[in-house]
């Protein structure tokens, strides 16, 4: 078994999806689960955490408590999954939680592979790209958290890590697995702990993936974890079946809090499809008053309304309402009233939720009581549907700020229309 853990809610999703995707029955859980708690059959269980801007000790902390679960629930490798985009601030955590699961699991050497190009993230002589921009100058590096400033993974994992750090290039890539696993024991015996590898392609993360098949621990994005996965199909994993959506027609509602250049897209192409509502931080800094304003609005909306909910905010404005509020202010009172939102709308009837961003999706998630789901469909790579479980289960779709094409958000309100409506979804 595969036990992952993902330092956040999307993330979570993202390479559940991926696993799911190469064949391996796959089970996701929200923050830790409890002790008892009975799974079905599965090949992997990832378990989706909010420590990506935690505090180091703290995030370490909740790593290693969900390392133990997963360990004692039959993992017997682990893979810890961080954004395609590094995401960290410059003192930590990536390094910190890795260093602290290689302890764990007592991993001489360790893949750092955020690589993955399916969502147009490529890596190259340890630089990383997002599309045709070096990391440091596309939008990640005007992020309201985790703002990367620096292209060079080495360089980022290094100011994380004491422990020695180096660079397989894509010319040992491209050789294929066996030199991989080759130049990877050669770094062993030198003592070197990480080796962060250059990929450009599919094909670079499957042979990263044969390669690094036996590894006690792994870590990277959701493009390593298809090309791990696809590794394993056949040898420990039997193929999922695409499941029912048990939600179905009915109410749905966005909610999105990303900053990003590409949630920012949906949100102005959703805002011309339909109705839309501004959580204004700045004019009203009070989570509870924001949280009423919304269902307030909500309420005197046709029964048929898919709406969006939104805080997303262009560059300079983040700027002002950070300079005014604080960046840890504005954020918190943002996700608590997106979490309280998210509980009133289903107070309401919503049984579909799309979320945009991380710390958006961790919000609504907590906010929900949601413990865990089934992956369904995906409806962009790495964003699938998520079905909870119980009497009354909600579908949740919970995307990455960067993900998706501008139309996801409306074609993700109107996935499961009300009868009379089908030729909406493709709009």
């Amino acid at each position: 078994m595969i036990g992952v853990i993902a330092d956040d809610v999307t993330g979570g999703t993202d390479v559940a999806v991926a696993f799911r995707r190469a064949g391996l029955a796959t089970i996701i859980l929200f923050g830790h689960p409890d002790d008892g708690a009975v799974l079905p059959y599965h090949d992997a269980v990832v378990i989706a955490l909010k420590t990506r801007t935690l505090p180091v000790d703290d995030a370490v902390a909740q790593s290693l408590r969900a390392a133990a679960w997963l360990k004692a629930h039959g993992a017997t490798q682990l893979y810890f999954k961080y954004c395609s985009t590094f995401d960290s601030k410059p003192e930590g955590n990536i390094g910190q939680v890795a260093d602290a699961l290689a302890d764990l699991q007592k991993s001489r050497l360790t893949v750092v592979v955020p690589a993955s190009p399916e969502h147009r993230r490529t890596q190259y002589m340890g630089n990383l790209f997002v599309a045709e921009q070096p990391l440091a100058e596309s939008p990640m590096s005007h992020h309201p958290l985790t703002p990367m400033t620096d292209s060079n993974v080495v360089r980022l994992l290094s100011a994380q890590t004491e422990r020695p750090v180096e660079l397989v290039t894509h010319k040992t890539v491209r050789a294929g697995a066996d030199a991989i696993r080759k130049h990877l024991d050669q770094l062993t015996s030198r003592g070197v702990r990480y080796a962060v590898t250059d990929a450009i392609t599919a094909t670079d993360l499957q042979a990263i993936g044969d390669a690094c098949r036996d590894d006690v621990l792994v870590t990277g994005a959701a493009g390593l974890a298809g090309g791990l996965g696809r590794a394993l199909t056949g040898t420990r994993a039997r193929r999922q079946s695409q499941g029912e959506d048990p939600v179905g027609a009915g109410r749905a509602a966005a909610l999105a809090g990303s900053c990003s250049a590409r949630t920012r897209e949906q949100v102005a192409y959703m805002r011309e499809h339909g109705p839309a509502f501004f959580l204004d931080a700045l004019t009203t800094p009070s989570a509870e008053q924001l949280a009423a304003a919304a269902l307030d609005w909500y309420d005197g909306l046709p029964a048929d309304a898919r709406p969006l909910i939104y805080s997303s905010l262009e560059p300079d404005a983040l700027r002002r309402t950070q300079q005014t509020l604080g960046t840890e202010r504005s954020a918190t009172i943002l996700e608590t009233a997106t979490g309280l939102i998210a509980k009133g709308l289903v107070e309401r009837g919503v049984r579909r939720i799309v979320t945009a961003g991380g710390e958006t999706s961790g919000a609504v998630v907590q906010a929900l009581g949601v413990q865990g789901g089934t992956i369904g469909a995906e409806l962009a790579p790495g964003v699938p549907w998520i079905y909870t479980t119980g009497e009354t289960p909600i579908a949740l779709l919970l995307k990455s700020g960067n993900f998706g094409t501008p139309e996801l958000l409306v074609q993700a309100v109107r996935a499961a229309t009300i009868p009379g409506e089908a030729g909406l979804a493709g709009h």
